[in-house]
């Protein structure tokens, strides 16, 4: 496989981009570059990634066809904030899902199960990831404006330049402290707004562990289902 046979790289030009990074997702690859990057460094860039770029595409198709291969109904669900994991199981009912809070039990119906699956996971992510933004806010003395929970394909937060944040609803499927992690990162740029030495300062200060947590982001598969149908 060359470069000619992978999907169309989506290059994304962004303002607080120093360096060019290549991010190689299921379904596409996105390269995000500086706003004053050439097409030709671009181009450069891109060959030289080509051995790196072709094997981790591969990989993840590999991964993306054993999950495809391996579609069973979890019958437990890990979330960032519970000790212990949620019981699923599946019955005819009219509502799309039943959640018992106090006996960490959810009822699914069984008409379309991933796509309820889903639902609920955005739902309690919108409920949950907000407060624990708040605590974390509270923890560092970093304040931030508003908080919106949604489902972006290849950024796992963000922060714009009137500290409001966005977090992705998947990230209740990771453990908490990479959850605190992402929130960490997006708190710290409300006091540096690139990816500086001072801005890591600032993560590091509040996440000692924090490159170790950057990779689970980037290694740990999602479930099957959260690529299914519309966001």
């Amino acid at each position: 496989m060359t470069l000619n046979q992978l999907p169309e790289i989506k290059i994304v030009r962004h303002a607080r981009s120093t360096r060019l990074r290549l991010r190689v997702e299921p379904t596409q690859i996105r390269l995000t570059a500086p706003v004053f990057c050439s097409k030709k460094q671009i181009q450069n860039f891109m060959d030289q990634s080509e051995q790196w770029l072709v094997k981790t595409w591969q990989e993840q198709q590999q991964k993306r066809e054993i999950q495809i291969q391996n579609r069973v109904l979890p019958t437990e669900l890990r979330l960032f904030n519970l000790e212990q994991p949620l019981q699923l199981s599946y019955q005819t009912q009219k509502q799309s899902f039943i959640f018992d809070h106090e006996n960490l039990q959810l009822v699914m119906s069984d008409r379309h199960p991933e796509q309820y699956l889903k639902a609920f996971v955005i739902a309690y992510a919108k409920h949950h990831l907000p407060v624990y933004l708040t605590q974390v806010s509270s923890e560092t003395a970093l304040k931030y404006g508003q908080c919106a929970i949604r489902q972006p394909k290849t950024r796992w937060g963000s922060c714009t330049s009137k500290h409001d944040i966005m977090l992705n609803s998947a990230l209740v499927f990771f453990p908490k402290e990479v959850v605190r992690y992402v929130c960490v990162h997006e708190l710290a740029h409300t006091r540096y707004f690139d990816h500086s030495s001072q801005f890591w300062a600032q993560v590091q200060l509040h996440d000692q562990n924090f490159q170790q947590h950057r990779k689970i982001l980037k290694h740990e598969p999602l479930p099957y289902w959260w690529f299914l149908g519309k966001n």
